[in-house]
């Protein structure tokens, strides 16, 4: 887990960062071995030209997740192999991950990944990890509002029932309409944004 925590620190800093408020170390490495999927789904479209090889690269991932779920052996590639884990440790539902990888077809196809979706789900199950499986509902309605504006205090109200220990699962979304702050800014406001548990 040190090598996906120093990969999601290098590629993903906004959400490692946030990961640094996560007490418990255990549910702090589930939460990036997710993040470490996220990207690896991130990474296809960037490291192909061909719409197909991108196509297959998301059904190598399509593939190794039902097989997880379906109780066969891991594929012997380190993000799998702590996601595997994570998803027993934690009884993560299958359908968020699929819906992770379905948000990332069109852009193999050049046009623009379901960030919404992405958003979504990452935050739903981010939120399962840190123990509050009952709460994912209040952080989907969030995830997509955080990103717009004029719907920021809805999705504050919509936060209002998430658990204190889930809000570092969200609270990195404190930064998306931030002026590249620097290092210690940024710090400091998904700081003050796990204590207030608001953005």
């Amino acid at each position: 887990m040190e090598d996906l925590d120093s990969l999601v620190r290098r590629v993903d800093p906004d959400r490692w960062l946030a990961t640094r408020f996560i007490a418990d170390r255990q549910a702090r490495a589930d939460v990036i071995a997710l993040y470490a999927f996220d990207h690896e789904l991130s990474r296809v479209a960037r490291v192909t030209s061909q719409p197909l090889v991108g196509e297959m690269r998301l059904t190598f991932w399509s593939e190794a997740i039902a097989e997880i779920f379906d109780g066969k052996p891991v594929r012997k590639q380190p993000v799998l192999v702590a996601l595997a884990d994570t998803i027993a440790r934690r009884n993560l539902p299958r359908e968020p991950f699929d819906a992770l990888i379905d948000a990332r077809l069109p852009e193999v196809d050049g046009g623009d990944p379901d960030e919404g979706a992405i958003a979504l789900n990452t935050m739903r199950l981010a939120v399962h990890i840190l123990g509050s499986p009952e709460a994912d509902i209040a952080a989907a309605a969030f995830a997509w509002a955080a990103y717009l504006p004029a719907t920021l205090p809805k999705a504050n109200q919509d936060l209002a029932g998430l658990p204190s220990i889930a809000f570092p699962a969200v609270a990195y979304a404190t930064l998306v309409r931030a002026e590249k702050p620097d290092p210690l800014t940024k710090r400091l406001r998904i700081a003050w944004a796990v204590l207030r548990g608001r953005l």
